[in-house]
């Protein structure tokens, strides 16, 4: 199963600039992700990574670098990648750039010792056999595949968030290391029961407190949850998310008598990708490619981008939809006709949507169907308003608590 880790720099300094995480998997892959800036201290406590690492682990272990998670890359960085892995030039290290900017500074200086990629299945694409599989390809069974493919991908969408978390949160506070402000954000997570991804992207997108001050949001009303007619336990069910969220694709599958249902929620911390929160009857491979979501043709992001419910009757008709990779994994997976709603906040911001999927295609959700899913995306909107406000917030009131 894939694993997590957060790596100390070895220079024996508190770096607050870079956060290095790693996510290794059982199969052969280690997946080293950095986050921040990569400056000239970064760039030593990357080289010592490195150096640590490519002595024993290129041989035994496949090392893939993921760099999209980097504001900034200094000139040392660059230097520092090219020493460490210049010997690497027949065998050279898979690194994943996928800022334009980024890639043209490694089209402009080569390293030989790099392969750049520009998404992890592009890198995981290119291994041999041994390692990790490409996506679509078998790798024991297809619970295998799912576990370790879908589950290593999931770690590295979100690690460069919740690495950036660590390092706001260990310079903010003055901890001691990388592991206390990740034990800290693990102790707010579970004590709220906040995802540690959702807890993450808070502490990224959230104002910093105030200097000296005993609140991070000082006078701030609690209110109860909104109605909701998903829960049996209503006001206790709503401050338990994926409850709440799988409650709702039931729901929706049932109203609209679908094959199958998914709800993306707007990250702010992933570039306000659609992010695949919750689903139903819907396999592995389809939900890794509309895992985050940036844009179209995928149906979900179609509605996002219009604001309103967006019907494709069927996949094979739709040229865009059928020759991209989410429509090719529909099909795959059964559907051909898909409809989805946008979640609409109170001024009319997109902060979600909800998809479900047919394998019959045909004009469908019938009008009665349509206004059902309508109402479901108004209530998703009400309660996550309330719940990043009230919930989302009461976990960072305990990070600064306790920090």
């Amino acid at each position: 199963m894939p694993q997590e880790e957060a790596v100390a720099p070895r220079t024996g300094r508190r770096e607050l600039n870079t956060t290095l995480m790693m996510q290794w998997v059982a199969d052969g892959v280690d997946v080293l992700c950095l986050s921040g800036i990569l400056d000239t201290e970064g760039a030593t406590a990357l080289g010592q990574e490195l150096a640590a690492r490519l002595r024993t682990t290129h041989s035994h272990r496949r090392l893939i670098l993921d760099l999209t998670g980097l504001r900034l890359l200094s000139a040392a960085g660059i230097q520092v990648l090219d020493t460490h892995t210049r010997h690497l030039s027949d065998d050279p290290v898979l690194v994943i750039v996928a800022a334009p900017h980024a890639r043209e500074i490694f089209t402009i200086a080569p390293a030989p010792g790099l392969r750049v990629c520009p998404t992890l299945d592009a890198a995981l694409a290119t291994l041999p056999d041994t390692a990790l599989p490409a996506p679509g390809e078998a790798a024991g069974t297809p619970e295998d595949q799912s576990d370790e493919v879908l589950g290593l991908r999931a770690k590295a969408r979100t690690s460069a968030v919740i690495g950036m978390a660590q390092g706001i949160v260990l310079e903010r506070y003055a901890l001691a290391d990388f592991q206390a402000a990740f034990d800290l954000l693990r102790q707010a997570s579970q004590h709220h029961n906040v995802p540690l991804r959702i807890l993450a992207s808070a502490v990224v997108t959230a104002p910093p407190p105030a200097a000296r001050s005993a609140e991070w949001f000082p006078g701030r009303r609690h209110t109860p949850p909104p109605p909701s007619d998903l829960l049996d336990t209503p006001e206790q069910g709503a401050y338990d998310r994926r409850r709440l969220l799988r409650a709702l694709v039931y729901e929706v599958v049932t109203v609209t008598d679908a094959d199958g249902a998914e709800v993306h929620l707007v990250d702010p911390a992933l570039r306000n990708s659609l992010v695949l929160e919750s689903h139903s009857g819907l396999d592995a491979a389809y939900r890794d490619h509309v895992a985050q979501v940036s844009g179209p043709p995928a149906v979900c992001a179609r509605a996002r981008l219009v604001g309103r419910p967006v019907l494709v009757a069927d996949v094979l008709t739709d040229p865009e939809l059928a020759a991209s990779e989410e429509g090719r994994a529909a099909l795959a997976s059964g559907s051909r006709a898909l409809y989805a709603v946008p979640v609409l906040s109170e001024d009319g911001e997109c902060v979600g949507t909800i998809t479900v999927h047919r394998a019959r295609p045909g004009p469908w959700p019938t009008d009665v169907q349509r206004a059902a899913l309508r109402t479901f995306a108004d209530e998703l909107a009400r309660w996550r308003s309330w719940y990043r406000r009230t919930v989302v917030l009461d976990a960072l009131e305990y990070i600064h608590a306790h920090a």
